[in-house]
């Protein structure tokens, strides 16, 4: 008996993909509640007013959330998500955040770097429809990929 190892794959994409939506939605408490120490440090060095700021960026985790549970939409969600986070680990990484800004051992900063990988994962899982997607709206990628 040989296993499908591509259905295997995506049967553990929706495993990385409850993660992503869990992740994402937990902080919304907090994104939505108030300021935040994050998005007061990020206000303050980049110049942007803290509240807009903050409610954007919960606003495309929300929706990334959302897309990458409807198993239609996930590889757009899991390519929203894996780019929100890309951002979160940059901010961390270049900012004056700092990768521990709660002095908590980095929590944030490794829960955002383990939303990226779980967000490649489902990529990974998924790439046939990911290239798909490139395929159709990349028109970067030239008259071989359509």
């Amino acid at each position: 008996m040989t296993l499908d190892k591509d259905r295997i794959l995506r049967q553990l994409a929706w495993i990385a993909a409850i993660w992503i939506a869990y992740e994402f939605l937990w902080y919304e408490q907090y994104k939505l509640a108030g300021p935040t120490l994050v998005f007061d440090r990020l206000s303050a060095w980049s110049g942007i007013p803290e509240k807009p700021f903050r409610l954007f960026v919960a606003s495309m985790e929300i929706c990334a959330a959302l897309l990458v549970l409807i198993p239609r939409t996930r590889v757009f969600g899991a390519a929203f998500a894996l780019g929100i986070m890309s951002g979160a680990i940059f901010f961390h990484l270049f900012t004056p955040l700092g990768v521990d800004p709660y002095d908590d051992g980095a929590q944030l900063f490794k829960e955002a770097c383990f939303t990226w990988v779980m967000a490649a994962f489902v990529l990974f899982a998924h790439r046939r429809e990911a290239l798909a997607l490139l395929r159709r709206y990349a028109p970067f990628l030239g008259p071989k990929a359509a």
